[in-house]
């Protein structure tokens, strides 16, 4: 148990920058010290430096800058989502009201009016419909 409190201590950063010795006792027990044993030969532990340049973790106050960051990023796209809606909503109200209205529309295709059936007015008027009851509120 001693073995493995100092093995954390020497692991520990805060050991990192201090001189570490090593040395047996005579019942065959490794020991790790921050100071020499008296009279007993011991070596020194080499810790690794801490790595130069390596980036600091980011403090709680960076995190939620960043946080603030992305929230307001999402925002930023719900509202523009929103507001894309309400122009799709606008624009299937209009539609349905002149296909419920106007008995007479037309439609181009291939670069000719044609005149749609009541089968296919009424089959937009219910596509129209649908999509404004899944969409819009």
């Amino acid at each position: 148990m001693r073995t493995f409190l100092m093995i954390t201590l020497l692991i520990s950063p805060l050991c990192m920058a201090a001189q570490i010795y090593k040395w047996v006792d005579a019942q065959g027990v490794t020991h790790f010290d921050a100071q020499p044993p008296q009279g007993q030969e011991a070596t020194t532990v080499v810790t690794p430096s801490p790595p130069a340049g390596k980036p600091a973790a980011p403090t709680r106050s960076t995190a939620i800058g960043d946080q603030q960051a992305i929230d307001n990023t999402v925002k930023k796209q719900v509202a523009e989502q929103q507001a894309q809606l309400k122009v799709f909503c606008e624009q299937a109200r209009t539609n349905l009201a002149q296909l419920q209205n106007n008995p007479r529309l037309r439609e181009d295709v291939d670069g000719e009016r044609r005149r749609l059936t009541d089968e296919q007015r009424q089959e937009r008027t219910t596509e129209a419909q649908k999509q404004i009851a899944d969409n819009c509120q």
